[in-house]
C-alpha cells in the first residue's frame, strides 16, 4: 500500500509531448483544402446568384455582389423558361416530389421484404436469386432502357409519373435488398426462433418484430434513395414525359437554353434550388446516417 502511494506521487520523466505536430498540422491542412475545394463551387454560385448581370459581365466571379437581390431566384423559381414554358422550376419541383415520395416509400418496403426473407426464411434458391439481384445493380442503365420503354408502352405507363416511379423501385431494389439482407444478418437468429416458437409468421414477425428495429437501416435507405431519385436526369427525361418532368430536367432547360441572353444568376439561383432538397435531408438527418451505418447497414 505504501509502494502505490510512493508511486502514484512520482512525475513522468522526459520532454512532455507536444499537443500540435506536424503530423497534426498536414491533418489539418488537408482538411482545410479539402473544405475549399467543394465549398469554393458554391461560394461562386452564391455569390454570382445574388449578383445583377451587369457585375458579372466584369469577370470577378469571387467579387460579393456590390447591391445584392434576390431577383435571380425568384426568376428562376417562377418566371425562367423551359422551352416554351416560363413558369420556372417549381413546376418541375412538384414533378419531383410525386416521383420521390412513392419510390422511396415502395423501393424501401419492397427491399426491406425482400431483404427479410432471404435474411431468415431463405426460400429454395435464395442465394441465387440474391447474387442474380446483386448483378442487376452492376449492368448499366442504358441497356434496360429500350425494353423498359416498350414494356411500360404496352401497360399504358409510359410517359407518366406511375411508370418512372416503377422504375425507380426496381432499379433500386438490389441495393435495398442488399442493405436489409445484411442488417438483418446482424440480428441473432435466436430472436427469430423464439418468435417463431411463440406462433409467429412470416409478416407477423416481420410487422411486429423485425420492422421496430428496422430504424437505422430505414434511415440510411432513406438518404440514399431520395439523393439518387431526387438528382436522377435520365429515368426522369425518358419516362417520366414532358409534363412530368421532374426538377434536375428542367434544370437541364433552363442552362441549356439557346435563345436570349446567359443568365448565369438565374442558372446559379436554379442550380441551388434543384439541390436544396438533398441538402436538406444530409443536415437534418446526417446524425442518423452515420448511426445507421456504424450499426452495420454497409457491412457484408
Amino acid at each position: 500500500m505504501a509502494s502505490l502511494t510512493a508511486n502514484a506521487h512520482v512525475e513522468p520523466s522526459g520532454p512532455r509531448p507536444k499537443r500540435i505536430g506536424p503530423g497534426r498540422y498536414g491533418v489539418y491542412a488537408f482538411l482545410i483544402i479539402s473544405a475549399l475545394f467543394f465549398l469554393i463551387p458554391l461560394y461562386v454560385m452564391i455569390v454570382t446568384s445574388l449578383k445583377p448581370m451587369d457585375e458579372i459581365r466584369m469577370g470577378n466571379l469571387f467579387a460579393l455582389p456590390g447591391s445584392p437581390s434576390f431577383d435571380a431566384w425568384i426568376k428562376a423559381w417562377s418566371q425562367a423558361c423551359t422551352g416554351l414554358n416560363c413558369e420556372g422550376i417549381h413546376v418541375g419541383m412538384l414533378n419531383s416530389i410525386k416521383i420521390l415520395i412513392p419510390s422511396v416509400i415502395l423501393s424501401i418496403a419492397v427491399g426491406s421484404v425482400t431483404g427479410y426473407a432471404l435474411s431468415f426464411w431463405r426460400p429454395k434458391g435464395a442465394n441465387i436469386l440474391f447474387a442474380i439481384l446483386l448483378l442487376g445493380a452492376f449492368i448499366p442503365y442504358q441497356v434496360f432502357l429500350y425494353p423498359l420503354v416498350r414494356i411500360l408502352s404496352m401497360v399504358s405507363l409510359y410517359n407518366s409519373i406511375p411508370g418512372v416511379v416503377f422504375v425507380h423501385t426496381i432499379f433500386g431494389l438490389p441495393l435495398m435488398t442488399l442493405l436489409f439482407r445484411n442488417f438483418y444478418a446482424g440480428i441473432p437468429i435466436d430472436l427469430f426462433k423464439a418468435a417463431r416458437v411463440d406462433g409467429g409468421g412470416f409478416w407477423a414477425i416481420f410487422l411486429r418484430l423485425m420492422l421496430p428495429l428496422s430504424t437505422p437501416i430505414i434511415v440510411v435507405a432513406a438518404i440514399l434513395q431520395i439523393t439518387g431519385i431526387w438528382n436522377d436526369f435520365l429515368f426522369g427525361l425518358i419516362f417520366a414525359g414532358r409534363e412530368n418532368f421532374p426538377m434536375t430536367v428542367q434544370l437541364n432547360n433552363v442552362v441549356n437554353s439557346s435563345f436570349g441572353e446567359k443568365e448565369y444568376n438565374v442558372n446559379m439561383a436554379a442550380t441551388i434550388l434543384t439541390a436544396l432538397v438533398p441538402l436538406f435531408v444530409y443536415f437534418v438527418s446526417g446524425r442518423w446516417f452515420v448511426r445507421g451505418i456504424a450499426s452495420g447497414a454497409v457491412k457484408g
